[in-house]
C-alpha cells in the first residue's frame, strides 16, 4: 500500500520487513550526524514500532521512500512534535548518502506537506540543527522559513514553519 506517489517515489508505511534497510540507513554515521549518534539495529527496530504507532493512531507518521522499482532510498513524512509547548506537526526526512543531492529529500517532502495540508493540518513545521544547512535547504525549497531557535531534546534546534 502506498501512502503517497510523485513522478520518482513512492512513500508506504514501513514495517518488519523494512528492518535491514532502516538499521542500514539509521545507523549511517553520515545521515545520523546531526544527531546525537547513530540508531543501533534494536533502536532501528524501536523507530519502525513508533511508527506504526503513529500510523494507527493518527494515520501518518515516516514513511519508507522508495524509487519507483522499489529500491529504499530513506524515510520522510510528518509526525507530532512538542517545541516550547506547543504540539506541531513536523516534516521529517533521512535519505541514503548514495541519494543525496539528487532532490529526492524535497520531492518527498514537497509530498509530505501536500499530505499534511490534505489531512487538516493548518501548520507544518520542520526542527533541524543549526548546522545542517542541507537539510534547512530542504525546507526552504518546499515554502517553510526560520521561525525561531529553541531547545528540543535538550539542545538548540532551529525551527522552520509555514502555514497550510
Amino acid at each position: 500500500m502506498y501512502v503517497i506517489e510523485t513522478e520518482r517515489l513512492r512513500l508506504r508505511p514501513m514495517h518488519d520487513a523494512d528492518l535491514d534497510n532502516m538499521a542500514a540507513l539509521l545507523g549511517d554515521p553520515e545521515v545520523m550526524r546531526f544527531y546525537p549518534a547513530p540508531k543501533s539495529r534494536t533502536e532501528a527496530r524501536g523507530w519502525i514500532r513508533w511508527n506504526e504507532r503513529n500510523y494507527a493512531e493518527y494515520g501518518f507518521g515516516l514513511w519508507v521512500i522508495e524509487t519507483m522499482d522499489g529500491t529504499f532510498v530513506g524515510d520522510c513524512g510528518i509526525t507530532w512534535q512538542l517545541v516550547d509547548g506547543v504540539r506541531d506537526i513536523e516534516v521529517g526526512y533521512h535519505v541514503l548518502p548514495v541519494f543525496q543531492g539528487q532532490g529526492l529529500a524535497t520531492e518527498a517532502a514537497l509530498a509530505s506537506k501536500d499530505f499534511a495540508r490534505r489531512a487538516g493540518a493548518r501548520r507544518l513545521i520542520a526542527i533541524i540543527d543549526p548546522d545542517n544547512v542541507p537539510s534547512q535547504r530542504v525546507a526552504e525549497k518546499i515554502g517553510l522559513a526560520f521561525e525561531k531557535t529553541a531547545v528540543v531534546h535538550g539542545k538548540p534546534e532551529h525551527i522552520y514553519a509555514t502555514q497550510l
